[in-house]
Parts: C-alpha cells; structure tokens; sequence
C-alpha cells in the first residue's frame, strides 16, 4: 500500500508527522491512472468480491455491466472533474460473481488537462435495488434514469450530458413508454417501488 500521492491533497500529510495509506481508511477507496487501478485497500476490494491484489493493474471497465457504460461514465466525468473539485454520481456496477449493486462515487483529480491522469475515488455502496430484467433498456436510457433518480429535471440532465433538453425529453418519453408509466412522478414511483 503507498501512501497518498501529494498531489491530491492540499499538503504532504507525511510533512505534518501524519501519512496515511489507503489501507487504513475504512470506507473503499481506490487510487487510479488512466482508469487503470494502481492501488485501492480491502474494503474497496470486497466490495466487489475480489481479494486485493486481484485489483492493482485492472480497467475499471471490469466493474461495469457493459463497453458503453464505462464510456459514458467516462465522458461525463472527464467533462466534469476539474482540479480540486469533487464530483459524484450514482452508478449501477459489476461484483465479479457477475451480480450487481448500486453505488455511489466520489472522485477528485488536480490534473485538469487530463483528468484521469492521476484521480481518487471514493465507493459508497447504496441500498436500491436494480432494475428487473424484462425491461429492457438502453444505456442512454439507464444513464437518465439514474439521474432522474436524483432529482434531476431535464434540463439539469441535458446539460450534466451536454445533450439538447429536446433529447433527454425525448429518452424520458421512451423509457416511460418501455415502463408504462404517464408522466415523471409515476416514473419516480416506479422506480421507488424497485428500491432495496
């Protein structure tokens, strides 16, 4: 286990007599490079029943249900994760048993021309329970519905997106459409009722 790199904090913690390592925080956390894990400690590891050393060197790809999930994941957080700035979303994702959990992810890079370049994330595994299998949706159409789970109007997603509103607008008619519900609220019922 190394350290924390420098460079994610506003100080050197092993200056102040103090450095941690990523095995002594007690929440999972991972340390990445290009979407690459590079380090990460147990409960991160366990979170999605890999033993640690299953981790160091694997695409975070491996923890996504499908490609265009992780590209979209990727796109939108590149798009988002600045210098300093914490960014977050909820996210479906992959255990290595194959089965699923919902989570939610904290991240932070200090290299804004390259986001990925060095960035640190922080999983929070959510009870909600995933969507069951005779819906079948897109990958545009899950990406909305995560959003619109957290209380995010069109507009707010279009631009979290950088799609028109006329197009979200457009996903959230299908979606409903595919679910049977009439408007948002029945949607967010809907999807409410699916929660763990």
């Amino acid at each position: 286990m190394h350290l924390l790199p420098p460079s994610l904090g506003k100080a050197d913690p092993s200056a102040a007599g103090f450095g941690y390592s990523l095995a002594d925080i007690p929440v999972p956390i991972v340390f990445a490079a290009h979407r690459i894990i590079r380090d990460c400690n147990a409960p991160f590891a366990a979170l999605f029943g890999y033993d640690r050393a299953e981790m160091i060197g694997v695409s975070f790809r491996q923890l996504y249900q499908d490609v265009g999930d992780f590209v979209r994941v990727g796109e939108l957080w590149r798009s988002h994760l600045a210098a300093g700035v914490i960014y977050f979303d909820e996210r479906v994702m992959r255990r290595k048993d194959g089965s699923t959990l919902w989570c939610r992810v904290h991240g932070r890079s200090n290299t804004p021309d390259d986001p990925f370049a060095e960035a640190i994330y922080c999983f929070e595994p959510m009870q909600r329970g995933i969507l069951p299998t005779e819906h079948v949706l897109t990958g545009r159409q899950r990406q909305i519905l995560m959003l619109v789970a957290q209380g995010r109007t069109s507009a707010e997603i279009a631009a979290e997106l950088r799609l028109s509103r006329r197009t979200v607008e457009a996903h959230r008619a299908r979606l409903m459409k595919t679910i049977g519900v009439r408007n948002g609220a029945e949607l967010m019922a809907w999807f409410n009722e699916r929660e763990g």
